[in-house]
């Protein structure tokens, strides 16, 4: 059995860092992950193959040679899939679909042989039996939670390393909260459910035995929803190893904003060689906050807890949203003094949208106020229901916190206020490379000689030379971020927004 896997190919958004890839001459961010540990599950007779869209296109010769296409795709990659399953259609070759987009919305897909869904773990091996046995089904699905004790180490070898900016490990599944507009608990459930110490320890040995150094990410939802085996086991465990290996990598991952009650996790995950962490702040409005069941976030200084961490040597990223029906009028100029005064330079801000199996979706549906389904980018200026706020004032409030917040003159103050309250943790990490000496360069070019913040750019420069030198390759990453996020809501405001209704 020949087995092509077949990514699908991510539009230009806030997240997919397109622009500031190509200072590090990078095709993509991350691997993907699911593929390649579905790939481990396969029959090993059986052979495979890994096209990835982001980093190099589908030839029909690929086509050609396979017995199967499997996809795996989240919602954001939806016209992509529409394109690869016709491609596969058109070719004779049968397509096997799984991951959340399908597993959300199966119903929605036309010509697709067989799908796998919820978590491969459980419903691929039966798939593979009955196709083995010439009678597999159109639909594999579960209700159960798999054991990831189960789950193999992914196929390392099918990816070309070169192509990407990070490597990817996923410890858990499942977040014990429970946001109405998140659909992790529809998927993955609220109790987390987590690898073993020999698991993480092993993958991030077959990482490091690929020739990996650099930046790792690991993608479980909530990284923290299990603080005690985190402090207890597996935390200890990757100190030791990143000590043995001399620090080959620098992790970052998701989690919630109560990691900052916590300063012997915050103090572990430093060690270990966390230094950045993505946080749910979504909004300062405590309506709002209550409207959605963040409950987390409620009752609490969310600016010093930001700082909290950020003191503990992790730099905090975060998503925002606005459009909540709690929202007054005042929320936008309330985020931009939020995200300005707590120093998050990568500041997600996104409008809500409602993705089916979320609560939220299940509300406004009985309401009556889905219009159509959610494009799965909540930077794209659309939203998928009708609002309670007029939708005009909705729209030009939000274009309005992006034109501000990634405006060189605000984005750039911003910077340097993360930076003056910034500890990094004192730890060896990955040594500089040619790339980075090249990224810096191509930055000196691009903003600091023909980009409109070039004032900024050589501000920035020069303060972060004498007040935090250490800090310089920090303060060139953040001007490369800046210049992304510029290019992609400049693209965005340019064309009308998708109107709810």
């Amino acid at each position: 059995m020949k087995i092509l896997l077949v990514y699908p190919k991510y539009p230009d958004t806030f997240w997919s860092f397109k622009h500031a890839l190509r200072f590090v001459f990078k095709k993509a961010t991350n691997p993907p992950l699911g593929l390649l540990t579905v790939a481990a599950m396969l029959p090993k007779k059986w052979k495979k193959r890994l096209v990835d869209l982001n980093v190099s296109g589908l030839k029909d010769k690929d086509l050609e040679w396979a017995d199967y296409v499997f996809i795996t795709a989240m919602t954001v990659q939806k016209e992509s899939v529409r394109a690869i399953i016709a491609r596969a259609n058109k070719a004779g070759v049968k397509v096997v679909a799984g991951g959340p987009l399908f597993t959300s919305g199966y119903e929605d897909f036309d010509n697709v042989a067989h799908f796998v869904l919820n978590e491969a773990e459980i419903t691929l091996p039966q798939f593979i039996k009955d196709l083995e046995n010439g009678n597999a089904l159109h639909v594999y699905a579960s209700n159960q939670w798999a054991d990831l004790k189960d789950t193999p180490a992914p196929m390392l070898s099918l990816v070309n390393m070169k192509k990407y900016a990070t490597m990817n490990v996923q410890y858990s599944r499942g977040c014990p909260f429970n946001c109405d507009f998140c659909d992790i608990t529809a998927l993955y459930g609220r109790v987390p459910r987590t690898k073993s110490r020999e698991q993480i320890i092993r993958e991030l040995e077959n990482l490091y035995k690929a020739g990996w150094r650099g930046d790792v990410f690991f993608v479980d939802d909530n990284f923290i929803g299990n603080k005690r085996k985190l402090k207890t086991d597996i935390l200890p465990e990757i100190i030791k190893w990143m000590n043995k290996r001399r620090h080959p990598f620098a992790f970052y991952t998701q989690g919630s904003i109560e990691l900052s009650d916590d300063e012997e996790l915050m103090r572990l995950m430093a060690e270990a060689g966390f230094d950045t962490v993505f946080v749910g702040i979504e909004t300062p409005d405590e309506n709002s906050l209550h409207e959605c069941s963040k409950m987390q976030n409620k009752n609490r200084d969310l600016i010093s807890s930001v700082k909290r961490i950020q003191q503990f040597g992790m730099q905090v990223q975060a998503g925002f949203i606005v459009g909540f029906d709690s929202d007054p009028l005042t929320i936008f100029e309330r985020q931009i003094r939020f995200i300005q005064k707590s120093g998050i330079v990568t500041a997600m801000v996104g409008l809500l949208n409602a993705i089916r199996g979320t609560k939220l979706y299940h509300r406004l549906k009985n309401e009556g106020r889905l219009v159509k389904n959610a494009t799965g980018d909540n930077t794209d200026c659309s939203i998928n229901f009708i609002p309670k706020m007029h939708y005009e004032t909705l729209i030009e409030g939000y274009k309005n916190v992006l034109a501000t917040i990634y405006a060189p003159k605000h984005y750039y103050e911003r910077v340097k206020t993360f930076l003056r309250e910034y500890r990094p943790a004192k730890r060896k990490g990955p040594r500089m490379n040619f790339r980075h000496v090249a990224a810096f360069f191509s930055s000196v070019v691009c903003l600091g000689v023909l980009g409109r913040e070039r004032l900024y750019y050589w501000k920035l420069f020069f303060w972060t030379m004498f007040k935090r030198p250490n800090l310089l390759p920090q303060a060139i990453t953040f001007a490369i971020y800046g210049y992304h996020f510029r290019k992609v809501f400049e693209r965005f405001a340019l064309k009308p927004a998708l109107q709810a209704a």
